[in-house]
């Protein structure tokens, strides 16, 4: 009997020693020397700090910047990092269809008619960065009386923003709107 549980004991710490660290080390330097910012997270830094990540929207509130979808992320649940977790409300549930008939009235009064629908319902993960162009075309003469910027130069940056399909036929054009607003604030502080 004790002979059996040491054996397991060994199985267990050599399983163990394979799949952590024998598996998972090669895979961490590879990750580190080939894709260091992947790998990292995509943090975007100004002036030294971190501001946010390529890859998770954030929240703008202010008429000076483009609106990114709604999040699945609890930004103000205290110290820590957000808390984040798609809401699971199915095209029935009338509290879905609440949060966006009052998206729709908050976006229909800072002038969107009608709002574009990424600007009204989060992706399926609630974390997405990005926005249709249409969708950050259609802010351009908020952004623009905000920013006292001419809407042809917004347009400009909305262009330079503009992602295409990935490998040429995956997914949609998309703008990533913590990118874009960085470079709005570089222009127009």
């Amino acid at each position: 009997m004790l002979r059996d549980a040491l054996r397991a004991l060994r199985l267990t710490a050599a399983l163990w020693l394979i799949s952590v660290v024998l598996y998972t080390l090669p895979l961490l330097m590879i990750g580190q020397g080939l894709f260091p910012a992947q790998a990292n997270g995509s943090l975007l830094r100004l002036e030294g700090r971190v501001v946010g990540s390529a890859l998770i929207g954030q929240p703008f509130a202010s008429a000076r910047y483009f609106w990114g979808r709604p999040s699945a992320i609890a930004y103000s649940t205290g110290p820590g990092a957000p808390s984040s977790s798609p809401s699971n409300l199915g095209p029935t549930n009338p509290a879905l269809a609440t949060r966006v008939r009052e998206g729709a009235e908050l976006l229909q009064a800072a002038g969107l008619r009608p709002p574009a629908a990424d600007l009204l319902y989060a992706s399926g993960s609630g974390l997405d960065p990005h926005l249709s162009p249409g969708a950050a075309a259609q802010q351009i003469e908020r952004v623009s009386a905000a920013r006292r910027l001419s809407p042809d130069q917004l347009r400009q940056l909305v262009r330079r923003h503009t992602k295409g399909r990935s490998l040429g036929l995956l997914g949609e054009p998309r703008v990533n709107v913590l990118t874009l607003n960085l470079e709005l604030d570089r222009l127009a502080p």
